[in-house]
């Protein structure tokens, strides 16, 4: 059964701690400190059984400012929150703050406690109760139970457990068993067992013996044993408090913040698109690039704020922003976050995530703001389906694929599958690559089509006499360059659509022919002449230049390599070209030879042919080329069919 997570929150010195102890019986201070100064520092956890059933699973967070960073990590995947307020003071600044960062996590349910109700008398307990109601109107917590308490002598503790049991009796838990994912918020070392994290669960499941990768970086683990409230487990899944005992990774090289998660489940980034609510308690407008401290998960990272569709935010309102971090981090769309001022350190605000690898974005122009402004709306609006093709249509002519995808939007397996069967089927997502499940948008595909048609008719303008451009150059020249599977999925389309046509590696608008100028015929025949006259002792390319002095040389390389497609000549080098059917002539001859002599060396080739080594070592070398022969030691063989 999933576990419920109960976070408390609250000023310090309010009785967060001694709340607990009374309901739980544990003590959740573990350092020396705290019990020396009387005040939770780090995080501590507890858990308690319930009448109905559930485990609640209880984090204890600082009430101290100078810890708040401490409160926001406990936070971080708390169901429920436990409100604490000690009644002889009322609401006070940690108070309002620990209320915001729950509001800004996407908090949403949980009950007040008014503790230390013995201190003060039943008028005073009337008027705090009446000032913590007025509080919290309006808010998730507006029709919250209020519960006087005393943890000393447990007045009121079984009215606060029997509401507490009420409540989690009623939550319906719908889990998504998809990647596991849990942000450590402690690592340490055990003799005997080495490294262990722990942290809450927030999705997924994960056995012993599963690989773990920690993000931003990606270093694996082997799940080496679980547990869960000090109990032994082969498996946990989402909402349970953890510790996971790994094997292959030493204490140093995790640091709390680390994302833990199933591998490949995950990417990192240092850019994040956002939603941002600005708090009304921030006092002052919010200045573009500002620099502040982003709370995500367990993880505290220095970043600035870029205001994408705004010249500036005032108390109060919402946006969308693009945060700029100075390290990456792993999160999924979807995730709240919360972000407090550089210095002095104050929560100004915080949200929830758009995009967690966009590109970067401009506000350099008006223009560029309105284009922000109007992706984000499109974005924040947009049903699964068009978020989905929004993505894959951001990631332009590289595509993306289905691993990919699901670690940029959170979405995995069957669900992802479900949500691209509509996108699929109309067409408006084309699959450039079955084996990786690499995704083009379709309007992308056309656009890179187009280019690829106006990038062959150009090159036929320029280069007459070439029946075809190589594929290989015709993916360099889209800039930037895309991936080869991609290039031969529009090739084929285009094919398909007879649009062009390919021979081998090279590609040509269909129905396209070369048509030689009478000039260009003349010499299309004198240099066929040239090197048929020549035989097996041909000229250079040089001299054949020469003999054509007044045409351009570009012109004569052309006459050349059309000869060498038309199968007139070989082209053995750069520079020599022997007449094919000389050539031919001569493959049956060494053929012969080498069948009644068993080999041929240079020296009897060099008999055979009377040539010199200058075209002799050419000749073999192209016959082992073109797989005729293999050279054995100075011996050449027959290559066997």
């Amino acid at each position: 059964m999933r576990e419920v997570i109960l976070g408390t929150a609250g000023h310090v010195d309010h009785g967060k701690t001694s709340l607990i102890r009374a309901l739980t019986g544990i003590d959740t201070d573990r350092l020396r400190e705290e019990k020396v100064r009387g005040i939770t520092i780090e995080l501590g956890f507890a858990h308690l059984d319930l009448p109905c059933g559930h485990r609640v699973g209880i984090v204890d967070v600082p009430g101290h400012e100078k810890f708040i960073r401490n409160m926001v990590a406990g936070a971080a995947g708390m169901d429920l929150v436990m409100f604490v307020i000690a009644a002889d003071e009322g609401i006070m600044p940690q108070t309002v703050e620990h209320f915001e960062i729950c509001r800004l996590l996407g908090v949403r349910d949980g009950l007040i406690v008014l503790t230390k109700k013995d201190t003060v008398d039943q008028e005073w307990l009337d008027m705090v109760t009446e000032e913590v109601h007025d509080f919290f109107a309006g808010s998730f917590l507006a029709e919250a139970p209020i519960v006087p308490v005393d943890s000393i002598s447990r007045s009121g503790i079984d009215d606060l457990l029997r509401l507490l049991d009420d409540k989690v009796s009623t939550i319906h838990f719908h889990e998504v068993f998809g990647p596991f994912r849990m942000p450590v918020d402690r690592v340490f070392s055990m003799k005997g067992f080495g490294t262990v994290i722990t942290g809450t669960s927030i999705s997924g499941r994960i056995e012993t013996g599963d690989d773990l990768a920690f993000y931003p970086g990606g270093l694996t683990a082997k799940v080496r044993g679980i547990q869960v409230h000090g109990q032994d487990i082969d498996m946990v899944e989402a909402g349970h408090r953890t510790a996971i005992n790994l094997q292959g990774i030493e204490k140093e090289q995790i640091e709390r913040g680390s994302m833990a998660a199933t591998p490949g489940s995950m990417i990192s980034s240092t850019l994040l698109d956002a939603g941002f609510h600005y708090l009304a308690s921030a006092g002052k407008e919010l200045k573009h690039r500002s620099l502040v401290r982003v709370h995500l998960g367990t993880r505290e990272i220095i970043g600035r704020v870029l205001l994408a569709e705004t010249e500036a935010v005032s108390p109060g309102e919402d946006t969308r922003v693009q945060l700029i971090l100075q390290e990456p981090v792993a999160v999924w769309p979807g995730d709240h976050y919360v972000v407090r001022s550089y210095s002095p350190v104050t929560t100004i605000g915080g949200g929830f995530i758009l995009d967690n690898s966009p590109r970067k974005r401009k506000r350099a122009s008006e223009n560029d703001r309105l284009d922000n402004q109007d992706y984000f709306t499109a974005l924040t609006a947009a049903d699964d389906e068009r978020r989905l093709l929004m993505l894959v249509e951001a990631c332009g002519p590289r595509g993306i694929t289905a691993d990919q995808l699901a670690a940029r939007t959170g979405v995995f397996s069957k669900k992802l599958k479900k949500q691209l069967q509509l996108p699929l089927s109309t067409g408006v997502i084309v699959v450039v690559d079955s084996e990786s499940q690499r995704f083009l948008a379709a309007s992308v595909a056309e656009t890179l089509s187009q280019r690829i048609v106006a990038l062959l008719t150009r090159f036929h303008q320029q280069n007459p006499l070439d029946t075809g451009l190589a594929k290989e150059a015709l993916r360099s020249q889209l800039k930037p360059p895309i991936d080869t599977k991609v290039l031969n999925s529009l090739l084929a389309g285009l094919v398909k659509k007879e649009v062009i046509e390919q021979s081998g590696a090279e590609i040509r608008i269909s129905g396209h022919t070369v048509t030689l100028q009478v000039d260009e015929q003349t010499m299309e025949e004198e240099i066929n002449a040239m090197y048929r006259e020549a035989g097996l002792t041909p000229p250079i390319l040089k001299d054949v230049f020469a003999a054509f002095s007044s045409i351009p040389e570009r012109q004569v390389r052309q006459v050349i390599d059309l000869l060498v497609k038309k199968a007139a000549l070989i082209r053995i080098n750069e520079t020599l070209f022997f007449h094919a059917p000389a050539v031919a002539e001569l493959q049956e001859k060494v053929t012969a030879f080498i069948r009644r002599e068993g080999d041929i060396d240079a020296q009897r080739f060099k008999e055979l042919t009377g040539l010199t080594r200058k075209f002799s070592i050419p000749l073999l070398e192209h016959f082992d080329k073109i797989k005729l022969t293999i050279r054995i030691d100075d011996k050449r063989v027959l290559r066997k069919s």
